[in-house]
């Protein structure tokens, strides 16, 4: 198979969908990988590192999209992209279609296959692809939170961890799955007072029974989050529904109810970000301020940390790369129920019930 890897074109992101490891073990197996000219810079990875893996080099994106039958990215087509995207391509990537409608009119109206890493589901619920990235994006939550918690930058000026003789901050986390996990980690070791809330029952006593004592874990309702968020000085939503909208746990009307300086951080902004004051916002532009409280809503939060990004995500996406490289997407999906789960958009057809009830669109089978 012709394997198109080309250079990620939205703002600051800096991740590539294949590392020159993953190159090599396509190559191996006699498929073609091209790679467009720089694509890996970025990430540490030079042109060079690619033909020693085996991969042709490509100088436009123009020519990786109309020489490839399969396109790895990392990130959702932009505008740029639409009409290069055929329908005999079949494209591997991050979509969270379900928050943008003009992402997902646009690659039903290329009737190309949309497989969406996001959607691709283990027998027990977990999601493979979604998990490093969601793990760089909770411990980055915490960096980003801590530095614009600073007073130059409209915070409330407090140190996460607190010195000797003054109390640390106060984190406030939403959801307790990968994000939520790994951010309270991340606060934790800095020494933060940490709250963690989920309705997830199970969940919680993962967290009480591994994280350190200054994580406390309380049921998730609307009464118990308008309680912390009056002291909260820092806030993290990462919260998560497989392929669908986040829901608004944050509502403009609780901003009130906050400090001034008060920082949040909505990991869950690809899913249309959990707090409703949430807009997308850029590594170049991180942060606005609404009623004195800073939000800060990057929606390629792991594109910043690129290396340990595109190590991280190619480890988890060659193994489907590799099998619908071998069989083909029919054949792929037919024989591999986590894929199948990641088929989104087929032939110009939504075949994931989620997107098409976010948009009032039509649900067909794959």
């Amino acid at each position: 198979m012709k394997i198109g890897v080309p250079i990620e074109i939205k703002n600051n992101e800096n991740r590539v969908g294949m590392t020159p490891s993953g190159v090599f073990e396509l190559t191996k197996r006699n498929h073609t990988v091209y790679v467009q000219k720089n694509a890996g810079f970025n990430s540490g990875f030079l042109d060079e590192d690619y033909v020693e893996a085996g991969a042709v080099i490509l100088n436009t994106i123009e020519d990786v999209y109309a020489t490839a039958e399969m396109i790895v990215k990392v990130k959702e087509p932009i505008e740029q992209e639409y009409t290069l995207i055929k329908p005999h391509h079949t494209v591997f990537t991050y979509f969270h279609f379900a928050s943008s409608e003009p992402l997902t009119k646009a690659m039903i109206d290329s009737k190309a296959v949309c497989i969406a890493y996001e959607t691709v589901e283990d027998k027990d619920g977990t999601l493979p692809l979604l998990i490093p990235m969601s793990e760089v994006a909770g411990r980055m939550s915490i960096q980003q939170g801590a530095k614009y918690l600073e007073k130059p930058i409209m915070g409330r000026g407090i140190l996460l961890g607190g010195i000797p003789g003054v109390p640390p901050a106060k984190v406030l986390i939403l959801g307790a799955g990968v994000v939520g996990v790994q951010a309270a980690r991340m606060a934790s070791g800095l020494g933060a007072n940490v709250f963690i809330l989920d309705i997830n029952m199970k969940a919680l006593r993962h967290v009480s029974e591994t994280m350190p004592n200054n994580v406390i874990s309380e049921f998730s309702s609307e009464y118990n989050i308008r309680k912390h968020i009056k002291d909260a000085d820092l806030i993290i939503g990462g919260v998560l529904i497989k392929g669908a909208k986040a829901p608004k746990l944050i509502t403009r009307d609780m901003l009130k109810d906050m400090q001034p300086g008060t920082v949040m951080v909505d990991v869950a902004v690809d899913q249309g970000g959990c707090f409703e004051t949430t807009k997308p916002t850029t590594h170049q532009d991180p942060t606005y301020i609404i009623d004195e409280v800073v939000h800060y809503s990057v929606a390629n939060m792991p594109g910043a940390v690129p290396y340990t990004s595109t190590v991280g995500l190619t480890n988890v996406t060659l193994p489907y790369v590799i099998k619908l490289a071998d069989m083909g997407w029919k054949k792929a999906t037919k024989k591999n129920k986590s894929l199948a789960k990641g088929l989104n958009i087929v032939n110009g057809k939504i075949v994931y019930k989620e997107i098409a009830e976010a948009f009032d669109l039509a649900f067909e089978t794959a």
